[in-house]
């Protein structure tokens, strides 16, 4: 069987569509990849049982968009609490989606 200069002019554009294809692809899979919730969470709580025991913990599972200014981003909203001098002190924050960065902390 043999491939004919039309057949090869088929399987050149084939090969490029193909490669564009997958360059699109994957570049639209990275830039829309963002961490876990759990991952952020477990990040947050280890950093904080460093200096004492944590006694809850909550985050969204969905990331949301976050407006500081003319950044906008998306993120995690998230809290814990613990105990310091014998009260129970919570803690809120706000984490990038994509790179697990604790952009707010607030003592409440």
């Amino acid at each position: 069987m043999e491939l004919n200069v039309k057949d090869y002019q088929h399987l050149s554009l084939l090969s490029v569509i193909s490669i564009i294809f997958g360059f699109l692809m994957g570049r639209t899979m990275f830039t829309h990849q963002y961490m876990t919730s759990n991952a952020i969470l477990n990040s947050v709580k280890q950093a904080f049982r460093k200096e004492s025991t944590i006694e809850g913990a909550w985050i969204d599972e969905h990331p949301h968009q976050h407006a500081q200014f003319a950044i906008h981003t998306m993120v995690y909203s998230g809290g814990l609490s613990r105990m310091e001098d014998n009260r129970l002190v919570t803690y809120k924050f706000i984490a990038d989606a994509r790179t697990g960065s604790i952009l707010k902390m607030e003592r409440l």
